[in-house]
C-alpha cells in the first residue's frame, strides 16, 4: 500500500470516528430533556445579554432615573415585574443584569482556568517537588470555607464588581489544578507521551502540546457548571455589600436593596432571585449533559 492510499485510509477512519461521535452527541441530546432545557435557558440569557439595550422597556431605569412616586408598583402590563423602592422598572434592570452576570461568570472562569490549568499540568506531569509545592498551596486555599475567602479578598481590595470577580477567581483556581493534575497523572502514562519523551521533546512542549489538549473534555464540563456558580457567588458578594455597588443592576445587589420590604412587597426581591436560580440551573444542566457526551467514563447506558 503506497503512502497516498494509507493517508486516504487514515483520513476516512478519522472522519468515520468524528461522524460516530457526532451521532452519539445528538443521541445524548435527544434523550436528555434536561440538557435541552439547559441549552434553552442559557441561550435565552445570552440573547437577553446581547440585545438588552433593545429589549428593555425603560432604559433609563437601569442606572439613572429614580421615580419615588412610583415605588412598589405591583406586576402589571405597564411594569411586567413591578417596580422597586426607587420606582425603577424591575424587568428592565433584570434584563440588563443578565449582561453583568454572564460577563462575570465567563471572566471568573477564564481567570481561574488561566491559573489552574497550567499549574495542574505542571504538577501532574512533573511530580516531585513541583507537585508538592503546588498542591500544598492549593490545600491552603481550599482550607477556607467556600465564600469566606472571596469576601475577605473583595473587602480588602475595595467593594466593587471588578474586585469581586478577581477575588472569586483567586479562590477557585485550585479546583482546576486538582482536575487537571488528576487527568495528567493518567495521561502521562500513555504511549504517545512516552514516545514524545523518547525522541527528546522538551517537557514544556509535552505539557502544552500533548498533555493539556487531552484534558479539554474535563475542563469544558467543569467550566460550564462553574459559570453558574460564579454568578451565584457574585450575587452573594453583592448581597452582603462586598461586590457590586448601587446603582448597578446586579441581581444579588437588587435582592439586598429590597430585602427589608419583602414581607410587604414580595416582587422586588423575588424576581432577581428567580433570575439567579434559573441561570445557575441552566448552566448546571448543560454541564451535566456535556459530562455525558464528552467523558466516556461517565457516559450512561
Amino acid at each position: 500500500m503506497n503512502n497516498k492510499s494509507k493517508s486516504l485510509k487514515d483520513f476516512t477512519k478519522a472522519n468515520e470516528y468524528r461522524i460516530k461521535e457526532a451521532k452519539y452527541a445528538l443521541y445524548q441530546i435527544k434523550r436528555s430533556p434536561l440538557f435541552i432545557i439547559g441549552i434553552i435557558i442559557v441561550a435565552t440569557i445570552i440573547f437577553l445579554a446581547i440585545f438588552a439595550p433593545f429589549l428593555v422597556p425603560y432604559p433609563k431605569d437601569v442606572m439613572e432615573k429614580v421615580h419615588t412616586s412610583e415605588s412598589f408598583k405591583p406586576p402589571s402590563n405597564e411594569h411586567l415585574f413591578g417596580t422597586d423602592s426607587m420606582g425603577r422598572d424591575i424587568f428592565s434592570r433584570i434584563i440588563y443584569g443578565s449582561r453583568i452576570s454572564l460577563r462575570v461568570g465567563i471572566i471568573v472562569v477564564i481567570l481561574s482556568l488561566a491559573i489552574g490549568v497550567p499549574l495542574g499540568g505542571i504538577a501532574g506531569y512533573m511530580g516531585g517537588i513541583a507537585d508538592d509545592i503546588i498542591m500544598r498551596i492549593c490545600d491552603v486555599f481550599l482550607s477556607f470555607p467556600y465564600i469566606l475567602l472571596p469576601v475577605v479578598l473583595s473587602a480588602a481590595m475595595g467593594p466593587n464588581l471588578t474586585h469581586a470577580m478577581i477575588a472569586i477567581a483567586l479562590t477557585w483556581w485550585p479546583w482546576y489544578v486538582r482536575i487537571i493534575r488528576g487527568q495528567a497523572l493518567s495521561i502521562k502514562e500513555k504511549t504517545f507521551i512516552e514516545a514524545a519523551e523518547a525522541i527528546g521533546v522538551k517537557k514544556i512542549k509535552i505539557i502544552t502540546n500533548h498533555l493539556l489538549p487531552n484534558t479539554v473534555s474535563a475542563v469544558i464540563v467543569q467550566a460550564s457548571m462553574d459559570i453558574g456558580y460564579a454568578i451565584l457567588a457574585t450575587a452573594a458578594l453583592g448581597f452582603i455589600g462586598t461586590g457590586a455597588q448601587p446603582p448597578t443592576p446586579e441581581w444579588g445587589l437588587m435582592i439586598a436593596s429590597e430585602r427589608n420590604y419583602f414581607l410587604e412587597y414580595w416582587w422586588p426581591a423575588t424576581f432577581p432571585g428567580l433570575a439567579i436560580l434559573i441561570s445557575v440551573l441552566g448552566f448546571n444542566l448543560i454541564g451535566d449533559g456535556l459530562r455525558d457526551i464528552l467523558d466516556p467514563k461517565l457516559r450512561r447506558s
